[in-house]
């Protein structure tokens, strides 16, 4: 029997961005947007998906490209597009030079303020300490596979978490291919930018620092009018606060480049102690003291409130978080 010929779809935009250094070029939105669905329909050749990811790679990612990409995903969402929320916080930074995700603790601090937060992603390469999964039992996160599930958090807690592989297993099953090829693609980026929900306000996180302007505009060219992006630590949206911070986005649909101060003068990593997952918890209700963890918190969070304009500018939003963790621990 002769074997079926190989799905050739991804062909043209293949040869768009491997003709040669003279003759090549970037995809176009519109063409990133049908390599992405035909790439999450599952038939096209995986020679090719592996090509059109790596090409991507080595020519660097576009704004056009990656909106295109990402919209394309959100077309296929269905019934996840239905809740309403406030603030989009993904999650797909690797753990291999953090500690514990304080800034679980941010996110928990900003529903508690009354801002419906829905945290996403999957995390590769985590050690024990920084596993996000692992850490959101003990801090009364729940986890939605669902989009009904989803709407009954937000309700009763106003913050969830939605595993990617439940959101959308095409796309987890592109990003997976981290561990075939050795190196990220740019489905990293299309999940920062995806704001899956339609929030008004979205935060992210990035790792490499040339990432924050690219993010800054898909988000634009996809309408999102509040973004803030940030170079966290190991590539989540955390404010380390021995550190100045440049913040790169949107605000009120204006382009911003603001700095955000030290908040501590001392020297340290936040994967320098022996963390415990128990840790978190204990911060969180009081029986542990620790300023410099309680400024990650607080730092982290009066960004994600200056995203959602619940302050006018940086220092009232770090007034405000203050207030909330003090609230909050009596």
């Amino acid at each position: 029997m002769t074997p079926p010929a190989p799905d050739a779809s991804l062909a043209p935009f293949i040869h768009a961005m491997g003709r040669g250094p003279s003759r090549a070029r970037n995809l176009t939105r519109a063409e990133a947007a049908e390599a992405m669905r035909l790439m999450l329909v599952g038939h096209a050749a995986p020679e090719a998906v592996a090509a059109i990811l790596m090409l991507m790679r080595y020519r660097g990612e576009t704004a056009d490209e990656i909106a295109g990409m990402a919209g394309a995903l959100r077309d296929t969402l269905g019934g996840w597009t239905g809740p309403d929320v406030a603030l989009d916080w993904p999650s797909y930074a690797a753990g291999r030079t953090r500690g514990l995700p304080w800034f679980l603790l941010a996110a928990r601090l900003v529903a508690g303020a009354g801002h419906r937060v829905v945290l996403h992603g999957w995390n590769s390469h985590q050690v024990a300490a920084a596993s996000v999964r692992a850490a959101l039992p003990t801090l009364g996160i729940g986890v939605a596979e669902t989009p009904d599930a989803l709407s009954r958090l937000l309700d009763r807690d106003a913050i969830a978490y939605v595993p990617l592989e439940a959101l959308s297993p095409g796309v987890f099953r592109l990003l997976s291919l981290r561990g075939v090829l050795g190196l990220r693609s740019c489905i990293n980026t299309v999940l920062r930018v995806l704001n899956p929900f339609g929030a008004a306000a979205a935060v992210q996180g990035v790792f490499h620092p040339p990432y924050r302007g690219l993010q800054a505009d898909a988000g634009a060219l996809l309408g999102q009018r509040n973004l803030l992006v940030l170079k966290g630590v190991g590539g989540e949206f955390e404010r380390h606060p021995s550190k100045e911070v440049e913040l790169f986005g949107l605000l009120d649909g204006a382009p911003v480049d603001l700095g955000a101060h030290i908040l501590r003068p001392e020297t340290r990593r936040l994967a320098d102690t022996d963390p415990r997952p128990g840790d978190l918890a204990a911060l969180w209700q009081g029986t542990r003291t620790d300023p410099f963890a309680q400024a990650v918190v607080t730092g982290t969070a009066a960004l994600a409130l200056l995203a959602l304009r619940a302050a006018p500018d940086l220092p009232a939003a770090e007034s405000r978080a203050r207030a909330l963790w003090h609230d909050c621990a009596t």
